[in-house]
């Protein structure tokens, strides 16, 4: 993606438990882009500006939905869906806090399977005064310190985490090769019924849809690391069944094959936030 210009940053300590990182998008060119996006297994927050201060992003749209009226600040649930964001002509900055899988749950207190690859505006979020605050503000620095100031008074508010989902989510992200539920439910000594209705509450989508959905996205991080000649060399390391497999997957969480990916490897980006491609 070399029309846009990526920086990271780490979430300050009291909201390391919650926060992934913050994605900060800079685009400084006039002609419109489509940018295809892949579930993350990150919900987040989004603050989107062009340089005319309207919003950025014309549209958002999933093979389910779409929508054409996306506000200036909004937080995205728990998606399982490959997206497309349509961006106007103009140059534009975006704010993404990339949460945690489980952030939903604590920062909130929400039960994050009713926000599943939903758009919630400021008002729904009691976020008014923070839009206002970003709309205002005279620099990209002072917006992501407003962001994070908002988000730890929140993490004092809701106080709520579940150790036991949390824990099976770091142990997804060790094993994620060859994880499947019944290694997690094996691990954590709890039963089945108990375990999907938990994680399904703190995350938003079952766990075996969550790690196919992560498991794609380690997929596409090797891919892009070059470290491998071979299509099939990425689905063995990953212990799919067979490259149709494989196949079905990519294809399922990212609107194109593996190797249309392999071949557009200059118009794709990943890092801790994602992946996308032009």
């Amino acid at each position: 993606m070399t029309t846009i210009h990526f920086t990271l940053l780490s979430p300050p300590q009291a909201l390391s438990r919650d926060i992934e990182c913050l994605r900060i998008a800079e685009h400084t060119g006039n002609q419109p882009l489509e940018v295809k996006v892949c579930p993350s297994g990150y919900p987040g927050i989004v603050f989107q500006l062009a340089a005319d201060r309207t919003a950025a992003i014309e549209s958002i749209a999933i093979r389910s939905a779409a929508s054409s009226d996306v506000p200036v600040l909004f937080l995205h649930g728990q998606g399982s869906e490959p997206s497309v964001m349509r961006f106007r002509g103009a140059p534009y900055t975006t704010i993404q806090v990339v949460f945690k899988p489980h952030a939903l749950y604590t920062l909130f207190g929400w039960d994050a399977s009713e926000y599943c690859q939903g758009l919630l505006s400021a008002a729904q979020f009691a976020a008014v005064k923070l839009e206002n605050q970003l709309m205002s503000a005279s620099s990209t620095d002072e917006r992501v310190s407003l962001l994070v100031s908002f988000l730890e008074e929140k993490g004092k508010q809701a106080n709520k985490r579940d150790e036991l989902i949390e824990q099976s989510l770091d142990y997804i992200k060790e094993h994620i090769p060859s994880v499947s539920v019944n290694d997690l439910i094996k691990a954590l000594h709890i039963s089945e019924r108990q375990f999907q209705k938990r994680f399904t509450r703190v995350v938003g989508i079952p766990p075996h849809l969550f790690i196919r959905v992560r498991r794609v996205n380690e997929a596409l991080r090797m891919m892009h690391s070059g470290q491998y000649e071979r299509l099939s060399d990425v689905a063995y390391a990953l212990n799919y069944y067979d490259q149709s497999h494989f196949i079905r997957d990519m294809k399922s969480f990212s609107w194109v094959s593996p190797k249309h990916i392999a071949m557009k490897v200059s118009e794709f980006h990943n890092d801790l936030a994602g992946s996308s491609y032009l």
